[in-house]
């Protein structure tokens, strides 16, 4: 098939286009810089540029396109941005496809388990409400920018995405030097769930996506068995035969982050992956050791 991927150069979008290629597919990238290869279209979100020739005859387009959420620490600048990435990109991308003179079957769209606000130690699903705060806000808006393709009759998946582990970046990635040197331990009472995800996870469960039809509407992405920030630091410090001894109290967390330390770091989000389970994906890796072991040995 043809497919067009946006963000393709990001976490997940960089290991997402070589899986693609291997599958058969005809991989096309959005790219808001210098297209560098004949399969790469340049667009604008900001200037609502999107070539409508370039994309017609795709039949799936994976979006997940948007500026990193921890790149800054927040202000209202940077919330703005963090707001117009997501929504503007999608909005247009959404409106642009259903001008195309063959309509792509399946839009997979991104979004994240921020939706859900910060809500404990309740389980939560694909069924549960959306929750409070900037990052739940920003998620129901992104969601809503697909009604354009939804209401279009094409098939529309928005993967709620919780904390992608990868040892090449991500919050994973920014955690190995510190616990490597000993330095890692909770943050804040660590009985926060952090409903996390493997990057190869990521990556089957949007083939998965695109190739069942059933699937569409809230898609939950992450693994089957949630683990509190406690948990985390021990299964990692574990395997790195390090102690995790430096707690960051709630304070320390605020005073360095801000509001982003709120909403990313302590609060709690119990995340099923419902959807995935009972209509038969098979996780690669549902448990958080045997995923930090392979993603922690993997070369690259």
């Amino acid at each position: 098939m043809k497919v067009l991927v946006t963000g393709a150069t990001g976490l997940v979008g960089s290991e997402l286009v070589p899986f693609l290629k291997k599958q058969g597919h005809d991989v096309y990238r959005l790219t808001r810089s210098k297209p560098h290869e004949a399969h790469d279209i340049a667009w604008d979100p900001s200037r609502n540029q999107l070539p409508k020739g370039r994309i017609d005859g795709t039949e799936v387009v994976v979006h997940l396109a948007g500026e990193n959420i921890a790149g800054k620490r927040w202000n209202p600048k940077v919330k703005e941005q963090l707001r117009r990435s997501r929504i503007e990109g999608t909005r247009l991308l959404c409106e642009t496809m259903t001008q195309l003179e063959t309509l792509p079957k399946t839009l997979i769209c991104a979004s994240a388990i921020g939706f859900y606000g910060d809500r404990g130690s309740d389980w939560l699903n694909e069924t549960s409400a959306a929750g409070s705060g900037f990052l739940a806000d920003l998620c129901r808006d992104w969601e809503a920018a697909c009604e354009p393709a939804r209401a279009k009759g094409i098939r529309v998946v928005n993967l709620r995405i919780g904390v992608v582990l990868s040892a090449k970046g991500g919050g994973l990635g920014k955690m190995l030097t510190p616990f490597r040197l000993g330095l890692g331990g909770v943050v804040g009472s660590g009985n926060q769930y952090w409903s996390w995800i493997s990057v190869d996870d990521v990556v089957g469960v949007i083939d998965y996506c695109i190739n069942q039809e059933k699937m569409s509407g809230p898609v939950n992405t992450t693994a089957p068995c949630p683990v509190t920030n406690y948990d985390f630091t021990k299964t990692l410090g574990t395997l790195l035969g390090r102690p995790t001894m430096i707690a960051m109290p709630e304070l320390a967390a605020r005073l360095v982050l801000g509001e982003m330390a709120n909403e990313l770091l302590l609060a709690s989000a119990r995340v099923m992956p419902n959807r995935l389970s009972e209509s038969g994906y098979r996780f690669l890796y549902p448990t958080l050791e045997p995923a930090l072991k392979h993603l922690l040995t993997t070369p690259g």
